[in-house]
């Protein structure tokens, strides 16, 4: 991917927001997605400055795209159903675990009152840091390091969000769950997941199942191995 995310455009800024609004009308809505806060999100971050110059074009189109290191961004219905499913209030703090390009993270960012994000790609890392203030956007942290195990030094969250598919839900995330809180992570084998979301209450947690998906493989040390990796 080239360097050059969010300095040039292919093409002008009323294009892209048009396309931005078509994609929430065509590709949101009408897919069944009705909250309000989430559309204002998707149809205020600017996709396309998340991908490369060369892609610009085709990124409100529906479907994911590569981003580098083996990674993508996710379709747009996939990152607002997601987003919808795990309810993310003003004052929450928020967990998100693979950073990617940063979409997902900004859309977020718009949602609550902080998040920290963990990517385990530094290149993808330091992009999306880079991304996201040269967007103005304040109340992110993008940290290096194995998601699979969460981010202990913040914790608790009032919800985390899983950007990759896991074999199984892991511990440290559930751990690392405030009381109250939401979990949303696919779950199973590489080629189909899905859904799963988990909600605390105290020292119980119960768990319910959404919608299938396909995500890269979620790797760390409670996630797949390095082996997995092509799963």
């Amino acid at each position: 991917m080239g360097s050059g995310i969010g300095r040039d455009y292919k093409l002008n800024a009323m294009d892209f927001t048009a396309a931005r609004e078509r994609m929430v009308a065509s590709q949101i809505e009408a897919r069944g997605v009705r909250d309000n806060r989430v559309l204002e999100a998707l149809r205020h971050v600017p996709r396309h400055l998340f991908v490369a110059l060369a892609a610009q074009d085709e990124a409100y189109d529906d479907r994911p795209l590569p981003i580098g290191s083996g990674q993508t961004i996710s379709q747009p219905y996939m990152v607002a159903i997601m987003t919808a499913t795990l309810g993310v209030e003003p004052d929450d703090r928020v967990l998100e675990i693979g950073t990617g390009s940063g979409y997902q993270t900004a859309i977020l960012a718009r949602l609550a009152r902080e998040v920290i994000s963990i990517e385990r790609h530094e290149v993808l890392a330091d992009r999306a840091a880079a991304t996201m203030k040269e967007l103005g956007i304040t109340n992110v942290e993008v940290v290096t390091g194995d998601g699979s195990r969460g981010y202990p030094p913040a914790q608790p969250y009032d919800r985390i969000l899983v950007t990759a598919g896991a074999p199984a839900v892991p511990d440290s995330l559930k751990a690392q769950l405030a009381d109250g809180g939401r979990l949303v992570i696919p779950v199973g084998p590489g080629r189909f997941q899905r859904l799963i979301v988990v909600e605390r209450n105290g020292v119980e947690f119960t768990k319910s199942e959404g919608e299938g998906c396909v995500f890269v493989p979620l790797i760390g040390a409670e996630g797949w191995g390095e082996q997995d990796s092509s799963v």
